[in-house]
C-alpha cells in the first residue's frame, strides 16, 4: 500500500514536471531563463509590402514569410529611416537617424562619417557577452562593418553574384537586344541554374550550420539576404510561377505628378527609368522580374525557417526580419527607391519573441526602424549603448498594446532622403518636406495611393504644423564629396 501510494506521488509530481516543462518552454526567455535569449537578425534588401501576409500585390507567393508572420506579430506601417540602401542600413545598425550621423547617400562610406564613439549593433552585443555571427549584406555592401563580429562569411566570389551566368544571345534585330537583360538600368533576367548556384542560397546556409551548432554562449546571428535587390536574375523556375500574360500591375495614376511640387518631380524622374520602361513595352516583365526575385528570397527564409524551427534554440531565440526599403514600380512615374513616398519607404517589419507575441498579430501603429537598436536591448535584458538612439523600445506593442498615446514609441515615423528632405508618416497622415522648402501632403486613409497633394489647400495648415513637430531638429550637414581626379574627371555619385 505504501509502495502504491508512493507510486502515485511520483506520477504526480512527473506530471507536474512535465507541464511546467511545456509552460517554461513557452514563456518570454527575456522573463524566464538566466541565459540571455538568443537573437536571429534577418535582412533582406529592396523588398517593399509585396508580401501575402500584407496584400501587398495580389499575385504574389511569400508562404515563408507568412509562416513567420503568422507566429509572432507583424507590422503592417513599418517604414525605413530612408529610402537607400546605405543610410538606412546605417541608421539600423547605429541607431541614429541619417540626420544625426551625415550619412545620406550610398557614396557615404558611414565607417568614416559616423563618429568612433558611436557603438554599433553587433558591437554591442558582442560587448555584452553574446557571440556575433554573420553573412550576407547586414551593412551596405560597399562598407562593411570591420568591427563587432566573431565570425562573418567571406563569400565565393565564383558563386552567382548579381548577374547571369551567361551572356545573352543576341538575335537580329538589335531594338530587341537591348532587352535582353531588363530596361536600362531596370535589370531582369531569368537564369538556367539551380538554387545552390545562387549566392543567396550559400548565406543562408551559413545561418542553418551555425543553427545546427553546440554554442556555449548566446549568439546574434545575422543573414543578409541580397534579393530581391536588382537585377532580378534567379532560376526560371520562379518566373515560371508567375506568367506573363496574367501579370497585374501596380495602380497609378496618369497625371500624378500634376499636382506635385518641383522637387518633388525631380525625385520621380519620370523622364528616366519610367520612360524607358513605356517605350520597351516590357513593364509587366519587369514586375514579373521583381515577383519571381521575391519569391526565390522567399524559399531561402523558408530554409533557413525549416531548420530553426526543429533547432533547440527555436524556444530561446528573437527573431526579428526587415527590409531596408520599398521600391517603385512605376507609381508617381518613378521606379526604384531613392523618393519620400509610400512606396520607396514601406518596408517589411516581422517579430517573433517565444512568450511575447501572440501568434498572429499584426500591428497597424507606424514605427520607423530606428526602433529595432532598442528594442532588441529591451528584450535581450542588456543596457543600451553609450550613444542616445533615435528610437524606443517598441516592446509594449509587441506586447499588444497597441495604445497610441502610451508614451513608449514615437507617435509617428520618420523618413530622410537626402539632407533636409524628411517625411512624417502617421496612420492618418504623410507629409513630406523638401530642403527647398516644397510641400506634399496625403490623406492615407482617403488616398492610401497617394494621388492627391492637399498641401496648398489651407484648411490643412494646421495639420502640416502638428507634423512637422516630428521633423528631425538636427541636420548634419553632408560630407564633402573628393574632388574630380585626372583618372574621373566627371565623377558622380551613383546610387544603386
Amino acid at each position: 500500500m505504501k509502495i502504491r501510494f508512493t507510486f502515485i506521488l511520483f506520477l504526480q509530481w512527473a506530471l507536474v514536471l512535465v507541464f511546467s516543462i511545456q509552460n517554461y518552454a513557452e514563456e518570454s526567455p527575456v522573463k524566464n531563463l538566466s541565459q540571455k535569449p538568443n537573437i536571429l537578425f534577418i535582412a533582406i534588401d529592396d523588398l517593399r509590402d509585396w508580401t501575402s501576409y500584407s496584400e501587398g500585390h495580389p499575385q504574389v507567393k511569400t508562404p515563408s514569410l507568412d509562416r513567420l508572420a503568422a507566429s509572432g506579430a507583424a507590422f503592417t506601417r513599418s517604414y525605413c529611416a530612408s529610402a537607400c540602401c546605405n543610410p538606412s542600413r546605417t541608421a539600423l545598425l547605429t541607431g541614429l537617424r541619417p540626420s544625426e550621423t551625415g550619412v545620406y547617400l550610398n557614396s557615404d562610406d558611414w565607417r568614416t562619417i559616423v563618429s568612433p564613439n558611436i557603438v554599433t549593433l553587433q558591437e554591442h552585443f558582442q560587448q555584452n557577452g553574446y557571440k556575433t555571427l554573420g553573412a550576407g549584406k547586414i551593412y551596405h555592401g560597399s562598407y562593411p562593418a570591420k568591427t563587432g563580429w566573431d565570425d562573418y562569411l567571406i563569400q565565393n566570389r565564383k558563386l552567382i553574384k548579381n548577374n547571369a551566368t551567361t551572356t545573352p544571345k543576341h538575335s537580329k534585330n538589335e531594338d530587341e537586344d537591348q532587352y535582353l537583360d531588363g530596361v536600362g538600368g531596370i535589370k531582369f533576367q531569368p537564369l538556367d541554374v539551380t538554387d545552390e548556384q545562387m549566392e543567396d542560397y550559400h548565406i543562408v546556409q551559413y545561418g542553418i550550420d551555425e543553427l545546427n551548432k553546440k554554442h556555449d554562449k548566446p549568439f546574434f546571428l545575422a543573414v543578409g539576404l541580397h534579393k530581391p535587390h536588382m537585377p532580378w536574375n534567379v532560376p526560371k523556375k520562379y518566373y515560371d510561377l508567375y506568367p506573363l500574360d496574367k501579370i497585374i500591375l501596380p495602380k497609378v495614376l496618369e497625371d500624378d505628378l500634376n499636382d506635385l511640387p518641383p522637387e518633388g518631380v525631380k525625385f520621380a524622374r519620370p523622364n528616366g527609368d519610367h520612360a524607358a520602361i513605356l517605350k520597351s513595352g516590357r513593364w509587366k516583365n519587369a514586375v514579373q522580374g521583381y515577383l519571381a526575385a521575391i519569391t526565390f528570397c522567399d524559399t531561402q527564409i523558408g530554409r533557413l525557417l525549416d531548420v530553426f524551427e526543429k533547432s533547440p534554440y527555436s524556444n530561446n531565440t528573437i527573431v526579428v526580419l526587415w527590409s531596408d526599403h520599398g521600391w517603385h514600380h512605376g507609381e508617381k512615374s518613378h521606379w526604384r527607391k531613392f523618393a519620400m513616398w509610400e512606396e520607396a519607404n514601406r518596408a517589411p517589419l516581422i517579430w517573433r519573441v517565444p512568450g511575447l507575441t501572440k501568434t498572429g498579430t499584426k500591428i497597424d501603429t507606424p514605427i520607423d526602424l530606428t526602433h529595432i537598436y532598442p528594442t532588441l536591448c529591451d528584450l535581450a535584458g542588456i543596457s543600451k549603448p553609450k550613444q542616445e538612439l533615435s528610437g524606443k523600445s517598441i516592446r509594449p506593442l509587441l506586447e499588444g498594446n497597441t495604445n497610441e498615446n502610451n508614451n513608449t514609441t514615437e507617435a509617428a515615423a520618420v523618413m530622410t532622403y537626402g539632407y533636409k528632405n524628411h517625411a512624417v508618416r502617421t496612420s492618418k497622415w504623410r507629409y513630406i518636406c523638401y530642403e527647398n522648402g516644397d510641400e506634399e501632403l496625403y490623406d492615407e486613409t482617403k488616398d492610401p495611393l497617394e494621388w492627391t497633394n492637399l498641401s496648398a489647400q489651407q484648411e490643412f495648415t494646421q495639420v502640416k504644423i502638428d507634423l512637422a513637430q516630428f521633423l528631425p531638429q538636427t541636420n548634419k550637414p553632408p560630407q564633402p564629396k573628393p574632388a574630380p581626379t585626372e583618372k574621373n574627371p566627371n565623377r558622380k555619385n551613383k546610387q544603386k
